[in-house]
């Protein structure tokens, strides 16, 4: 069996971060791809299920062991904290972070805004679990590893099923098939072919928020609320007497909202509530240009949305 360090001669060292998730599931029959528990495997289990032993030059640490349907903020501040503790080694020429599929795309944005990184931190997840007869995650293990080893890649990426997306742009839209990510209308930056990557778009870029203020215990709540036939204020005025601080709105159409909806989320905009809009629909981006007064995500998703709004407020 060929070791790491003859598949990759020159990486450094690259760090794998793990937090539970399909990749790391265990069913009771290899033939269950959905009767599943997540977050069973340890993380050095799964390095040493890739089709090379782990060499010296790979690290593990267990960040998490959960279903991402459970990710919360108390585990996002302890991987943004462990992800600058090795970003800020010059020895590390990458990060990758096994994560469940359910809120990868949260968290995906949620690290692009904080580190916005000069080296790869590549998020992989997996559809099947580890005892599936056809498991994909070890094959996009392997790929993460390669991709975070490259000495061009730079971003929060994430790379499942052959492709490669920004942490920025990442939705899920599938809930069974392998390539159940995509990129909305830009489409992905590249496929992973045979442990190379064929780029069609630049890395990610942008402005790094920093981890100031993420030690707090005391996050703020903000919640997502969606336009729909019948669509009125009551909820609104529900979360604000529990105490909620911001408000996603998931619109139709161009970043529409029903007259009652929109009254209440205005009104608590006067009252210093922070709110934005989103688009509930699975592509493109809002056009300004519509009357709301209610400020626009563009093109981020509801979820996406909501992450941008709390590290604001915080």
């Amino acid at each position: 069996m060929q070791r790491l360090s003859a598949l990759f001669p020159s990486m450094k060292r690259i760090v794998i971060l793990g937090t539970g998730g399909t990749i790391s599931g265990l069913a009771g029959q290899a033939g269950d791809n959905v009767g599943y528990e997540a977050g069973r495997v340890a993380v050095d289990d799964l390095v040493a299920g890739v089709p090379a032993q782990p060499d010296s030059r790979l690290e593990t640490e267990q960040i998490a062991q959960i279903d991402s349907r459970d990710m919360s903020f108390d585990i996002w501040r302890r991987l943004a904290q462990r992800v600058a503790h090795h970003l800020a080694r010059a020895d590390v020429a990458g990060i990758v972070i096994t994560h469940g599929t359910d809120t990868l795309e949260e968290t995906a944005y949620f690290l692009h805004r904080v580190f916005a990184p000069s080296r790869p931190v590549v998020l992989t997840a997996a559809m099947r679990p580890a005892t599936s007869l056809a498991a994909d995650g070890p094959q996009n293990l392997l790929d993460a590893l390669h991709l975070a080893a490259m000495p061009e890649a730079r971003g929060v990426l994430v790379c499942m099923a052959g492709q490669v997306h920004a942490g920025a742009e990442v939705r899920k839209i599938h809930p069974y098939r392998l390539d159940a990510f995509d990129s909305g209308d830009a489409g992905p930056l590249g496929y992973m072919e045979e442990g190379a990557l064929r780029r069609l778009r630049d890395w990610p870029a942008g402005t790094p928020r920093g981890v100031a203020g993420l030690e707090r215990t005391d996050w703020p709540c903000v919640d997502i609320v969606m336009n729909h036939v019948g669509a009125d204020g009551r909820i609104v005025d529900a979360l604000l007497a529990s105490g909620t601080r911001g408000f996603v709105a998931a619109c139709t159409g161009n970043g529409t909202l029903s007259s009652s909806l929109e009254s209440a989320l205005l009104r608590a905009q006067e009252a210093g509530i922070a709110v934005l809009r989103a688009g509930r629909v699975a592509r493109g981006s809002l056009i300004d240009g519509s009357a709301s007064r209610l400020p626009s995500a563009g093109a981020l998703t509801p979820v996406q949305a909501r992450v941008e709004l709390l590290l604001r407020l915080l």
